[in-house]
């Protein structure tokens, strides 16, 4: 099986340094790309790859890049983003291709770079990854001493300054409008769209915004072409995803697998199964913004088609799992907490109808709930639904919610009619 996001990953060691990784055929990719192909070519061989933005909204990464305007007349300066602000529960993904291996990250941003003919690159990192920062400052200045970053880079005329700018810390960062007023100084809100940023983006100007693992899939798309990416896969978009698994399990952690690898390999190979003891009962299998999944659908594959069929969301890839000595209650009730505490308090519904939501599930917990409670919850994931805010934060924090609804209710009904919550003892 290959694996070339993490190829190069030494774990609980050093980082390769520039040499280190030049004699393993690092930026061959941008030789490549820079020397031998145009931009709208670039463009096409990742469009050809069928690779999906891995931050969570899968969109087709080589067709976001193709509205950025091109040509003489377009918008100058063009910017290229990275979005390092991982703070979705149970995801820790990036973080692992961060610490881990710096120069495919920046190898990738030089490409997608040159591909929509920006000039200048941004790194929004997470505030709390503070080895990152050491070592990807390390990394950028070592690009710049070889002639990757810069004036005329490789001798080919494409200049390129890249930024790494650490985040003032919040969730509502990773979207991507919010991240690009934060960027710029401002309130880190949402903005409306359209305007999309790929025509009016971080100071008004072509902005394309990626999550990190995205762009590291950039370098191996143009050095072994978009069959061989394509070829990764079990599912119908291209490359291996990186997968990840938190809770109660024997061995958790991340894993690359090709794409489309269902949730019982998964669990039950790679994170060896549940402790001992413990029984599964569901999963939420992207991230804590996600529809719960239960064990019956343990084969169904984890991928952007195949999720979303299901009832839940791919999002990150990474799953919180929910063994049956945890409460479904207090699990959910913790994520609302987190999503309560991280609304921007741009709009209403999402300012004052999550601390709302949190305090009544609390009020369940701790066994004061009545049963009327259950159909006003019900109420309010939809009326916090998809549409009904201005971005998507309310609506990801609805959604384990309504699904617990759905799959847990006898407990929920169990911490009402009992006056406690049966797992305190």
């Amino acid at each position: 099986m290959e694996t070339p996001l993490t190829r190069f990953i030494r774990p609980n060691e050093e980082s390769l340094l520039l040499s280190e990784y030049e004699k393993r055929g690092g930026y061959t990719a941008v030789r490549k790309a820079l020397k031998g192909f145009a931009p709208e070519e670039v463009t096409n061989l990742v469009k050809d790859s069928t690779l999906a933005g891995r931050g969570g909204a899968g969109f087709p990464t080589g067709l976001k890049w193709s509205f950025v305007p091109m040509g003489d007349d377009a918008p100058r300066p063009k910017y290229f983003v990275v979005n390092a602000d991982e703070m979705e529960p149970g995801t820790f993904k990036d973080r692992m291709l961060l610490e881990g291996d710096q120069h495919q990250l920046i190898e990738g941003i030089i490409i997608g770079a040159y591909a929509v003919q920006a000039e200048v690159a941004y790194i929004f990192l997470r505030a709390h990854y503070n080895l990152t920062e050491l070592r990807m400052k390390r990394a950028i200045q070592e690009a710049y001493d070889a002639g990757y970053l810069g004036k005329n880079i490789l001798g080919t005329g494409y200049n390129l300054d890249l930024h790494l700018h650490v985040s003032a810390g919040r969730y509502i960062c990773g979207e991507e409008t919010a991240l690009l007023n934060s960027l710029e100084g401002k309130r880190a809100v949402p903005r409306a769209k359209p305007p999309f940023p790929q025509l009016s983006g971080l100071f008004g100007r072509p902005t394309v915004v990626n999550n990190v693992e995205t762009v590291c899939n950039i370098p191996h798309i143009i050095e072994h072409g978009a069959e061989w990416y394509k070829g990764l896969s079990n599912s119908s978009h291209g490359g291996t995803k990186i997968y990840g698994v938190s809770g109660r399990a024997q061995r958790p952690g991340w894993w690359e697998l090709p794409l489309g690898t269902t949730a019982r390999e998964i669990i039950e190979e790679h994170a060896g199964g549940m402790l001992p003891g413990h029984t599964l009962r569901g999963m939420l299998p992207g991230g804590g913004s996600t529809d719960f999944l239960t064990t019956e659908h343990l084969d169904v594959k984890l991928d952007f088609e195949s999720v979303p069929a299901a009832g839940s969301r791919f999002g990150t890839g990474t799953m919180i799992i929910l063994d049956d000595k945890t409460c479904p209650v207090g699990f959910v009730y913790n994520l609302l907490k987190f999503y309560a505490r991280e609304s921007c308090g741009w709009c209403t519904p999402c300012r004052e109808g999550l601390p709302w939501i949190a305090r009544m599930v609390k009020s369940i917990e701790d066994g004061n709930g009545e049963m009327g409670d259950l159909d006003i919850l019900a109420q309010q994931t939809r009326s916090l639904g998809p549409g009904k805010t201005f971005c998507a934060h309310a609506p990801g924090a609805m959604e384990p919610l309504q699904s617990a609804l759905k799959y847990f209710k006898d407990d929920f009904v169990s911490h009402i009619t009992g006056k406690r919550c049966p797992w305190r003892g």
